[in-house]
């Protein structure tokens, strides 16, 4: 079967920067519903499309087509008073960047503790990089008619919307939620 909108696609990746440094080591398979549903970058998809099961390929992703470009303006510097403890480098905060009160809440990472100060950054963490995807099609099925209802894969390595409560295993986030 053909990669084509309205397909599940199960991909093995490895995700490095630009000079080959690797960034996530691919351990889960992404799994996404292809045909424009915002579950992975718009340039993996224009890549796999039409491809079958066994297609390898390396691309590289410029930052425009990836996560943006890195955005000073969205560092800010706050009283570390005003963030709950204990407070490391790494957490993440949901806030609202500085300026217009309807602008959407923005995740931001806590990259610097001093004494009374904290830097929290709003860029994604891949913002400003050029990022390479080695990438192999593993599976390809069609999706389900509620799949493409609700724009994503459901079961193994997708959304469940079952009720037991659990959270999605971590690498999840790449079949369930829009990265942009």
């Amino acid at each position: 079967m053909k990669i084509a909108k309205n397909t599940v696609v199960t991909v093995n990746y490895k995700l490095s920067d630009a000079q080959d440094n690797l960034i996530e080591d691919g351990r889960q398979p992404m799994v996404y519903l292809h045909g424009d549903y915002e579950n992975t970058l718009p340039k993996i998809e224009e890549e796999l499309d039409g491809k079958q099961v066994g297609y390898t390929n390396i691309i590289q992703v410029e930052p425009d087509d990836a996560f943006g470009e890195y955005d000073p303006a969205l560092v800010k510097i706050e009283p570390r008073n005003r963030l709950p403890e204990p407070l490391e480098v790494g957490m993440q905060f949901e806030g609202m960047p500085d300026g217009d009160e309807d602008d959407e809440p923005m995740i931001f990472t806590v990259t610097d503790v001093a004494d009374d100060k904290v830097v929290l950054d709003g860029n994604h963490p891949l913002a400003g990089m050029a990022l390479r995807f080695a990438l192999t099609v593993v599976d390809v099925r069609a999706a389900t008619d509620e799949e493409i209802a609700h724009g994503h894969v459901h079961g193994a390595h997708g959304h469940d919307h079952g009720d037991d409560g659990d959270e999605p295993e971590a690498g999840d986030h790449f079949s369930s939620h829009p990265i942009h």
